[in-house]
């Protein structure tokens, strides 16, 4: 399966557009120059072909190539809102990709995996707080990405507004993080919240605002009035 599937992605490579996307993304690593929906469109086709064994098992061999195209591949192969059954194989798939993290482009896109596996089962949560504290900044900052379904309920259930205090005392120790990422994080999961949860954000800026950067204390405050 992998061979063929690499066989597939090489086909559409572009050599400009790979040098392009290395000077892009900054991070040392083969790239083909495929436009994410050329990735798509071989995704969709294979999810349609494969029954989940073979799909987990395919997802597994793509990111191992470490072709950044086929670690886009690989998560997008586990995009999914329902897995049945959804037993641990691909959890656990993803969670040990995690630690690898990297770059944007592909810890983003696996966290969309990331998010779809939690929200089917939040007890998975146990499992995301032990990211944050990881000596990978790619890693902490998984832990809010791939929790930002649980800021955009109007009406939360208890367990959800329990996830969201939750996150938000991980945040609570990020903010003395300076790195660029994990401030715009923060930010990022703070703003989404504050369009659903106000009360929640404006608290949590009251207490924490000031030793936010400035430019994610902005970010963060956008929506408030």
């Amino acid at each position: 399966m992998i061979a063929h599937a690499l066989d597939q992605l090489n086909a559409l490579g572009d050599p400009q557009k790979a040098i392009e996307a290395l000077a892009y993304h900054k991070t040392e690593r083969p790239y083909l120059g495929l436009k994410v929906p050329q990735i798509e469109e071989l995704t969709d086709q294979w999810r349609a072909d494969l029954n989940l064994e073979d799909r987990i098992q395919l997802a597994s061999d793509l990111w191992d190539s470490n072709i950044h195209e086929a670690r886009i591949a690989a998560a997008k192969l586990l995009t999914q809102a329902r897995i049945k059954p959804d037993d641990t194989a691909a959890w656990d798939l993803l969670c040990q990709w995690v630690p690898q993290f990297d770059a944007w482009a592909i810890a983003d896109t696996a966290c969309k995996a990331v998010e779809k596996r939690i929200t089917a089962d939040p007890s998975r949560i146990e499992t995301v707080e032990s990211w944050t504290t990881s000596e990978n900044m790619w890693t902490r900052r998984a832990a809010l990405v791939a929790t930002l379904p649980f800021t955009k309920q109007n009406f939360p259930k208890d367990f959800e507004l329990e996830i969201r205090d939750r996150v938000l005392s991980w945040a609570a120790v990020y903010i003395d993080d300076k790195d660029w990422f994990i401030q715009k994080c923060v930010a990022w999961w703070l703003r989404d919240l504050s369009k659903h949860d106000p009360d929640r954000t404006a608290a949590f800026l009251e207490e924490y605002g000031l030793r936010m950067k400035s430019f994610a204390r902005k970010e963060a405050a956008q929506y408030l009035g």
